[in-house]
């Protein structure tokens, strides 16, 4: 359910400056997109599964917010970041 390591180095090192840059705002982004991936698969494989339900809907929440940020502060850096990530077609 949770992300590998490697999973997490990857992203690390693809969207932020260093692979210790973990607290950038893209890297934050890119990491709630890749748990949300994987929670909306459990929970279309578990639909009773109200904590998970719950969960999610709050990682979209965090996720929403920091883009909000992103938007607001960069808005180049966050139209790029849309199109790296697959997000809003």
């Amino acid at each position: 359910m949770a992300l590998t390591k490697e999973t997490t180095a990857a992203l690390v090192s693809k969207f932020g400056a260093n692979e210790a840059d973990t607290g950038n705002t893209k890297v934050q982004i890119a990491l709630l997109t890749e748990r949300i991936k994987e929670l909306t698969a459990h929970v279309k494989q578990f639909p009773k599964d109200t904590g998970a339900s719950r969960g999610l809907l709050k990682i979209i929440g965090q996720r929403r917010k920091l883009l909000k940020y992103l938007q607001r502060t960069d808005l180049n850096t966050y139209r790029q970041l849309i199109k790296d990530l697959g997000l809003r077609k």
